[in-house]
């Protein structure tokens, strides 16, 4: 079976997830005070730090994982604990908006996931006939015959 178009998009704003995650994570385990700075977190570095490793650990759940509904929700549950720790407008609105983005993510995902799958039949090498179509042919004038009733116009043909 192939993916439909929805669910190609969707797994590409996975993955695509999963990358920013990824780079977060490095970016908070790296540069956790200049993340404090720019975000006004009342958190310590060691914290944003954990937050990183949280980010990773997503993110690369994204990119490997076969069912990345959980995964996605996990990203809902980290904004949430971001947006309880930071307290400038900008970087609120900013986790707002990835919030948002995340949610919608992991309802669509959460959604192609449920779905019980298509099943694709092909039906290209049958003709509806119970016999080879050489061994039919006539084989419904010749029954009416045995039948003793009369042939119509079209059963003659």
């Amino acid at each position: 079976m192939h993916q439909g178009r929805s669910e190609a998009v969707t797994d590409a704003l996975a993955c695509g997830l999963g990358f920013f995650s990824i780079c977060l994570g490095v970016t908070e385990i790296l540069l956790p005070r200049m993340v404090a700075r720019a975000s006004g977190a009342r958190v310590s570095p060691g914290m944003i730090r954990l937050y990183g490793v949280r980010e990773i650990a997503t993110g690369v759940g994204l990119l490997i994982a076969w069912n990345r509904g959980p995964w996605l929700w996990g990203r809902v549950a980290g904004d949430a604990l971001d947006l309880a720790s930071v307290q400038k407008p900008a970087a609120v609105a900013a986790l707002a908006g990835v919030t948002a983005l995340d949610i919608a993510a992991a309802a669509a995902v959460t959604r192609e996931e449920n779905r019980p799958p298509q099943r694709f039949f092909d039906y290209s090498d049958r003709s509806g006939f119970p016999r080879p179509a050489a061994q039919m042919r006539g084989a419904a004038r010749a029954k009416k015959e045995r039948a003793g009733g009369p042939l119509s116009d079209e059963a003659r043909i």
